[in-house]
Formats: structure tokens, C-alpha cells, sequence
């Protein structure tokens, strides 16, 4: 059954954009910009380096891309960024360790969203490899958007339009999937993609399916498929044979962004999906009620 809620809302006043200055990071920072220029955000890039600093011009240029996207005009001032409401900030971080960089800088400036380039190596994320089972506060609850290594994702670096048109929400009774479903249509309403379908996915029998109440979003159509066997392996499949723009799950909210990177099924999504995937911590600003 579906239900009219007002999905325009702001929700988002911070995005962070971690950085290493691969290409895959490139690709994540597109994302993340445009997550900020839509909710008229903060954004912070931050890299991670031991030592010395880097160039400043390693970090993605965000004039440069802005103009490149048609929303600034050639060899426009530094001063034009903040005119299109957002805020940009550019920070190294002296570590050595890169989760703890993160998760310290997050201590200090709460987040909203995160968004992250992963590198699927030997079943783990390798740019955060170093920490994964360092705990993390409980009060951390960010949304994070992984991008793998070697996807394009749904938002264009030629010109920053968007292309999502098929999102895939896999769900179980825990944790609940109503924060998933409602990030999922607040995400495509926040983009402006008018028209697609939402995948409801429960693997296992179709009477333990969890009530979910899909919301209206005009243009979207919410479809329900139930299948058995492994989940994590229908997941994937499902996500392949549909070739999804993006994979949307729920976690418990207890460790934050490094839920999806301990053993989880998001993690375990996460090591072989070509698709961004979006975790939403149960209990996050984005899986609670819009004010």
C-alpha cells in the first residue's frame, strides 16, 4: 500500500566526501557534489595523508566542475561556489590510519551522508583495510553511498545529470526496511528523476515478507519479488539480471558507516556488487520522520 508524504524536505546539511584521489574517488566526489548542490549543503572533502600535504590541486576541482556542469560560468571566482548554496571545505588529515582520520573528523563534524569509493580487493574494502574493527560510537548514524571500483554510478561527470531509473531495496525483518524505503524515495525526489521502479527483494518464504509502506513518489511504480536461496547470492543476481542504478539497504545504525564493512549483508553485498549501494542506519536522520 503506498502513502503521500512530502519527500522534497531537507534532510541533508552535511555531506563528506573521503578521498584518496584515485579515479574512483573522482567518480564518488561527482556524487557527493551533487548530493550537496540538491540539498544546498555542506561539503567536505577530506583527504588522509601521513606528513607532508598534498597539492592542493590533487583535490577534484570543484569550479572546474561546476563549470564543466553548466551551473557556473567560465573561469568563474572562487568567491561564485557558495552562490549556488553550498559550502565546500578542503581538509587533510595528518594519519596514518585512515578510519580513525575519519571517524575522529566525524567526532568533530557530525555528517549527514557519506560518500566513499571502494576498492574490492581480497573480499575487503582495501582504502579502509587498516581499521575495519575499530568500534565506533553509537551515535553515529550517516547515511554513506559506496561507489565500488569500476562503476560508473548514476550521477553523469560530463554534465551532472542523473540516471536512476531502477533501485533495488533488499528486504527482512531485521533490521527494519521502512528507513531504506523512505531514503530510496526521498533520494529519488531529491534528484528529480521522474519516472522508475523500486524493487522490493525478500528472499525466503513469501507469508514472512515485512509489511512496508511504500511512499508515492509520482512517475514510480513500487514492484514486490520474493525468491529463495541464498541471499546474499539473489541479491547480487537480482542486482545483475535487472542491472540496477543502485542497491538500497538498511542496517542496524549501531557502528555507523563501518556497518557495512564487518561481516554484514550490506558488506557482503558490497565486496561483489558493481552497483553504488546505500546503507540507511535504522534510527538515522534519513530513516526517521521529516520534520
Amino acid at each position: 500500500m503506498s502513502q503521500t508524504r512530502d519527500y522534497t524536505l531537507p534532510v541533508i546539511g552535511h555531506v563528506l566526501h573521503p578521498t584518496d584521489f584515485s579515479e574512483g574517488s573522482r567518480i564518488a566526489f561527482h556524487h557527493a557534489l551533487k548530493a550537496a548542490l540538491l540539498a544546498q549543503s555542506e561539503l567536505t572533502l577530506l583527504h588522509v595523508l601521513p606528513g607532508a600535504p598534498p597539492e592542493w590541486m590533487d583535490f577534484p576541482g570543484v569550479r572546474e566542475t561546476l563549470e564543466r556542469w553548466a551551473l557556473l560560468p567560465k573561469g568563474s571566482p572562487r568567491s561564485a561556489v557558495p552562490r549556488l548554496g553550498i559550502d565546500v571545505r578542503k581538509i587533510v588529515a595528518d594519519q596514518s590510519d585512515p578510519v580513525r582520520a575519519v571517524l575522529g573528523y566525524l567526532g568533530h563534524h557530525p555528517a549527514d551522508l557519506i560518500v566513499l569509493a571502494t576498492n574490492q580487493h581480497e573480499g575487503r574494502v582495501s582504502w579502509l583495510q587498516q581499521s575495519v574493527a575499530e568500534p565506533v560510537s553509537r551515535r553515529a548514524g550517516q547515511m554513506t553511498l559506496f561507489i565500488p571500483a569500476g562503476a560508473a554510478g548514476f550521477v553523469s561527470a560530463t554534465d551532472g545529470s542523473v540516471s536512476l531509473t531502477k533501485v533495488l531495496i533488499p528486504v527482512a525483518d531485521t533490521p527494519s526496511p521502512q528507513p531504506a524505503a523512505e531514503a530510496a524515495a526521498r533520494l529519488v525526489s531529491r534528484m528529480n528523476c521522474p519516472r522508475g521502479t523500486f524493487t522490493l527483494l525478500h528472499v525466503g518464504e513469501t507469508s514472512a515478507t515485512p509489511t512496508i509502506q511504500c511512499p508515492e513518489i509520482p512517475g514510480w511504480q513500487w514492484k514486490r519479488v520474493t525468491q529463495t536461496g541464498d541471499v546474499i547470492q539473489v541479491i547480487l543476481d537480482t542486482a545483475s539480471k535487472t542491472a540496477v542504478d543502485l542497491i538500497v539497504m538498511a542496517t542496524d545504525g549501531r557502528n555507523g558507516f563501518l556497518d557495512a564493512l564487518r561481516g554484514s549483508h550490506s558488506e557482503r553485498v558490497l565486496r561483489q556488487t558493481s552497483a553504488p549501494l546505500l546503507t540507511v542506519p535504522v534510527g538515522s536522520l534519513a530513516g526517521g520522520h521529516l520534520v
